[in-house]
């Protein structure tokens, strides 16, 4: 069992905790004092288990902030009461527990609660026996404790990867039109928060329902990639690629006014129309490309919708006047095939 565990309590308590854990195989464990100001302690390291100790001022406190917290909630909390009176019976069948503070502790979230006879007695033999169930006791529920938390550590890995899988395109490797409505919504607040320009790029591939009719899908799909790949080439580290659907892609350009996204369309344009795409060792084919350009205005909508639309119908004006040529708002000398 790889995992770790953090001890918060008094020496003493760290002492007792730290001889019980030793027999608790592949397990890593840190100790501190104070449960006041441990919780950032947690935060940078979010260990698997937490132990505090339930007599320590602010100890409840802390598991009821850690456990109010979605990046925290899942770590296994158990408070661990020192010896009660009449320890002996507490621990054996038909023991009386402290059931206020018991309670007490559950409703703050703690996920369980024990009680702690010391180390040594005076080897009376009920002692031994209360001692050894109580160990069995504290490592079940911390093993318990990690088996939970790695379960909740596997589904997260599951869920990256199928948010990862559910937000790409698999054809083209390019993020694709769900993972567009999640991100520019993001970047137009980014851009509105920081008062920083913002511009979006539609791009279609021209005549490309010929190429799937004359030479196959297969050609048309390979015809995709290749012209995925110069995109990323030919884009700055801060502009997203996207593939909108079929042969049409957006690219969100953070940080780039109008004049700045005309000149990147423009280069991606010759990128696309100046060179052959080697489909195959025997086929080469010339491709170009219509692009609209829309940069973000005060009065957009916050999802983007208006932004998206104002580029794509620029995208259909460059289609309708030509094709091969880039048009951004306005009467701009982009509206000419670039040579």
């Amino acid at each position: 069992m790889d995992a770790s565990i953090l001890v918060v309590g008094s020496d003493e308590f760290q002492t007792t905790l730290l001889e019980r854990l030793r027999y608790i195989a592949a397990c890593t464990v840190e100790v501190t004092s104070s449960p006041k100001e441990v919780l950032p302690l947690i935060q940078a390291r979010q260990p698997d288990v937490l132990i505090l100790q339930a007599s320590q001022v602010g100890s409840l406190d802390l598991c009821r902030q850690i456990k109010q917290q979605t990046s925290l909630a899942w770590i296994y909390c158990i408070l661990i009461a020192e010896q009660p009176q009449n320890a002996i019976e507490e621990i054996l069948p038909g023991w009386n527990w402290d059931l206020g503070f018991r309670a007490a502790a559950l409703e703050g979230g703690a996920d369980a609660y024990l009680w702690l006879l010391p180390n040594h007695g005076n080897g009376d033999i009920s002692w031994s026996a209360g001692l050894m169930l109580q160990n069995h006791l504290l490592q079940a529920q911390i093993q318990a404790g990690i088996a939970r938390v790695q379960i909740y550590r596997n589904l997260m890995r599951t869920n990256d990867v199928l948010s990862a899988i559910a937000l790409a395109d698999p054809l083209t490797e390019l993020n694709n039109r769900r993972a567009l409505d999640w991100e520019l919504p993001r970047q137009i607040q980014n851009a509105r928060v920081r008062d920083v320009p913002l511009s979006l790029l539609m791009l279609d591939i021209d005549y490309f329902k010929s190429i799937n009719d004359t030479y196959g899908h297969l050609v048309g799909d390979r015809v995709l990639q290749l012209l995925s790949a110069r995109l990323r080439h030919n884009l700055r580290f801060q502009d997203t690629p996207f593939r909108y659907g079929g042969e049409e892609f957006a690219i969100v350009l953070s940080n780039t006014n109008a004049q700045e996204a005309q000149l990147v369309a423009l280069r991606l344009n010759r990128s696309i129309g100046n060179q052959c795409f080697t489909v195959d060792n025997n086929r080469a084919l010339n491709i170009t490309a219509s692009i609209g350009i829309a940069s973000l205005q005060p009065d957009d909508d916050a999802n983007g919708m208006s932004l998206l639309n104002r580029a794509d119908q620029n995208l259909l004006r460059a289609k309708s006047n030509g094709r091969n040529r880039v048009i951004c708002e306005g009467n701009q000398p982009s509206d000419e095939t670039p040579s």
